[in-house]
This record gives structure tokens, C-alpha cells and sequence, in this order.
């Protein structure tokens, strides 16, 4: 393959991972591993996400036009960008708990809806409950008056047969 149809090859690539994503964190791999790189790019895909170290220049073509052309303002470097397809929150947690792990490498900032943040916005974006969290925090809400209710309902009733317990004990003896 030649390198023209090679790096158009890359370009469309990354293109593609941008269309669909909700959110690109964009951080600094020096200094990983190989391995440490697959880890990572594997935490991503359980969550519905990809890991993807990228060529600059080639990056800032694929951009050109998109919500995430702010990104162009952060590549400097060695970059690496996780992409969020599904949840714009766990990549940016997973990416912030395996650099804390590794002790290596850092987080530059993200796009999120077009938005550029900076490391410190990026790392508060860690910090927010995933979509299953608060889908769990919203259904116990709804469902707290409801077992309120019901322990309530539960209580009358238990104190009305206890009552009727003992008048039948009382009239027995």
C-alpha cells in the first residue's frame, strides 16, 4: 500500500470514530507500553469506547469541518485520542483511573459537543456518575415514595392484625 493511500486510509478512519463519537479525551501516551496501550484501549471497548494513538497531522485533517476541530488546538505531541460512542463519562473515567495506575502519561483535555475542555474540566468529567449510575440514582428516587408507601400500608395493617390478635386473645381467656 502506498503511503498516500495509507494515511487517506488513516484519515477516513479516524473520521469515522469522530462521526460517531460523543466525546474525544485527548491525552499524552508517553511513556506506555504496548501492552499498557491494549489494556487501555480494551477498559474502552467493554464500555463502549476505542483508544486510538494518531499521527498529528493526519488527526487535524480528519477534524477539518467537524464539532471536534477544537481539538487541532490541543495536538501537540504525543497524542492519543479516546473516543466515547456510548457514554460521554466513562471514557474519560477510565482514562483518568489507568493514568493514575500507570503513573504515567496525562490527560490534555476533550471535545464534548463541540466544546473544548481543559485537563482540569476533563478530569471533573471523570468524576461524574456513568449513565448506569444515574439511571440507578433516578429509579431509586421514583421508587423511594413508593416503598415509603408501602412500608407505611404495611405498618397499619400489622398494627390492625396485632390488635385484632389481642382482643381475640383478651375475650378468649
Amino acid at each position: 500500500m502506498s503511503t498516500k493511500a495509507f494515511k487517506s486510509e488513516k484519515i477516513d478512519e479516524i473520521k469515522s470514530k469522530i462521526e460517531k463519537a460523543q466525546v474525544a479525551v485527548i491525552t499524552e501516551y508517553k511513556g506506555f507500553t504496548v501492552e499498557e496501550i491494549t489494556k487501555l484501549r480494551r477498559e474502552l471497548q467493554k464500555d463502549g469506547g476505542d483508544y486510538m494513538v494518531t499521527k498529528n497531522t493526519l488527526t487535524k485533517i480528519a477534524v477539518k469541518g467537524t464539532a471536534y476541530e477544537a481539538i487541532s488546538e490541543k495536538m501537540t505531541g504525543p497524542i492519543a485520542l479516546a473516543f466515547g460512542f456510548d457514554d460521554p463519562v466513562s471514557p474519560a473515567k477510565a482514562v483518568k483511573k489507568f493514568i493514575e495506575t500507570a503513573k504515567k502519561g496525562e490527560i490534555i483535555g476533550a471535545v464534548l459537543d463541540g466544546k473544548l475542555l481543559s485537563a482540569d474540566e476533563t478530569k471533573a468529567l471523570a468524576n461524574l456518575p456513568s449513565k448506569e449510575e444515574l439511571f440507578a440514582k433516578m429509579l431509586g428516587s421514583i421508587n423511594s415514595p413508593a416503598s415509603g408507601i408501602v412500608g407505611c400500608v404495611n405498618g397499619v395493617m400489622a398494627s390492625l392484625t396485632r390488635a385484632i390478635a389481642a382482643v381475640r386473645d383478651q375475650k378468649a381467656a
